[in-house]
């Protein structure tokens, strides 16, 4: 455990690690339905950040939010074949529309009198619902691009589930965009995942790969699947958010068409695209550490705190610290998130470990030795780095300060990847990395499902993707020993 805040060693037990920070960091918790969670208020401006940043550049981007029904009629899924395949066991199905109560005293039952006439599906994405809508907005080109995006919560019925990583509710948006032909709709993908991938980066501070998916790893209903691959500090994979080229698949699915220039009738090319409340538990999982969460300062709900050290014989001087305070947040502005915890509740000591759990970029501590020497000691989270800082341009120092933690604890999260990225040109140096050292495991593969199939069955290592900057390499593959042009991504993987 870890100075006493209850945390298990990730190298002790990394599954109950990841759960403790979760829970006692304040970001979320179980809840009394089983596989779904609260999220707590902390966790909440977290992701109320990602939301703010994200919904900013999908609009920059010209697309627009709209919102869709919870329910979707059981028959469109049916619409859509390797669709309905792929969501078939996860989805909740609502059969009746009342309850009562138990004549014979049973307590509350449902009313058999009130079965729905067609089942609906609690949404586990919505492909099918808002198709359903574009065939009726579509018509003509002029119609056409149509950019939408929604902010939701879905539901899959997962059997295991793990706070943020999987459950059965989550939160996300997902965007379902027409266009009039394939080219356009292919560049859409490749714009959002470059839109994903750059705000991971420059966001998250997890530099992650792009590449797009095998057959196998496609989303059901998709013609092509990119994605953005993350590495963990366990050395496993997570799939941090994906872009999917549907082709003409949904369109014909449900009959959207629209005319051309020419007056004739088109089918109609699509895209989806998602990223969710998973990427919290990439947040933690990628930076974090024994004492607690180690936030990038673009999405910590508190960048700074300041903790005054106030004494029976200091106390009579506290107006100081207060008059000092409200002249740096003056200067800091309110880009800045700043917290003044001056709570004589509380001792020093305990905000200290407080603020170290919940991943506050930067403490100032704000004792009158140093201030009558023209100083404060400035604690860095990611580093642990304590350091005295003149009083004098503070607030220049702090913006300065945080640039440095941001990349700072990007540049850690790229050096781990990069070190834990491993070319391998035979099966036993496959299997002997991936038991070993983890990580990324770049290695030929034929292109058969078959041997993407053994490799999982014998290894538990999926295909993460196919690098879009892979590059033409001959080879054989690691498993079959048959021709190969490129190496493509292996791991692990949550």
């Amino acid at each position: 455990m870890s100075k006493d805040k209850g945390i298990t060693s990730r190298a002790e037990d990394a599954a109950k690690w990841y759960t403790d920070l979760v829970t006692k960091a304040g970001l979320a918790e179980h809840s009394a339905v089983r596989g779904c969670m609260v999220i707590k208020p902390y966790g909440w401006a977290i992701w109320e950040k990602m939301k703010e940043v994200l919904d900013a550049r999908f609009k920059a981007t010209g697309h627009v939010n709209a919102s869709f029904p919870l329910f979707i009629p059981k028959s469109f899924l049916s619409k859509e074949a390797a669709h309905v395949e792929g969501f078939a066991k996860e989805c909740a199905v609502v059969t009746h529309y009342r309850l009562k109560n138990d004549p014979n005293g049973g307590g509350v039952i449902v009313d058999p009198e009130a079965k729905l006439e067609e089942e609906l599906i609690v949404r586990p994405t919505s492909e099918t619902i808002i198709w359903n809508s574009y065939k009726n907005w579509i018509n003509s080109h002029r119609d056409l691009p149509l950019l939408i995006n929604q902010w939701a919560n879905v539901v899959r019925w997962e059997m295991r589930t793990r706070l943020f990583l999987r459950t059965a509710e989550f939160h996300w948006q997902e965007g379902h965009t027409a266009h009039a032909n394939k080219a356009e709709a292919v560049a859409e993908a490749e714009l959002i995942l470059t839109e994903y991938s750059n705000f991971m980066h420059n966001y998250l501070a997890i530099p992650v790969i792009t590449g797009y998916k095998s057959e196998s790893e496609r989303f059901a209903g998709a013609d092509e699947t990119y994605t953005t691959e993350g590495l963990m500090q366990d050395g496993k994979a997570l799939q941090m958010g994906t872009s999917h080229f549907l082709g003409q698949n949904f369109a014909k699915a449900f009959d959207v068409k629209y005319r051309d220039k020419n007056n004739q009738e088109e089918y109609v090319w699509a895209t989806s695209w998602g990223v969710s409340t998973r990427m919290m538990g990439a947040l933690i999982m990628a930076h974090s550490d024994d004492d607690g969460l180690i936030l990038p300062p673009k999405l910590a709900p508190i960048q700074v705190v300041a903790i005054p050290l106030i004494n029976k014989k200091t106390i009579d001087r506290k107006g100081e610290l207060d008059d000092l305070v409200a002249k740096l947040k003056t200067e800091l502005g309110t880009d800045i998130r700043f917290k003044y915890d001056d709570d004589d509740s509380k001792r020093s000591g305990f905000k200290f470990a407080e603020y170290e759990l919940k991943g506050v970029p930067l403490r100032i501590t704000l004792g009158f030795r140093d201030l009558d020497q023209g100083v404060v000691e400035i604690a860095r989270r990611d580093t642990g780095e304590k350091k005295q800082y003149p009083v004098e341009n503070l607030a220049q120092t702090i913006k300065h300060l945080l640039v440095e933690v941001q990349e700072g604890i990007y540049n850690k999260a790229l050096n781990y990847r990069e070190s834990h990225t491993t070319k391998v040109d035979s099966y036993e140096a496959f299997k002997e990395v991936l038991e070993g050292k983890g990580g990324f495991i770049l290695a030929h593969w034929d292109g058969t499902a078959e041997t993407e199939d053994a490799i999982k069955k014998e290894t538990k290592a999926t295909i993460r993707c196919i690098p879009l900057d892979a590059e033409e390499e001959e080879g054989v593959c690691v498993y079959s020993g048959k021709p190969s042009n490129k190496r493509v991504l292996f791991a692990k993987a949550y």
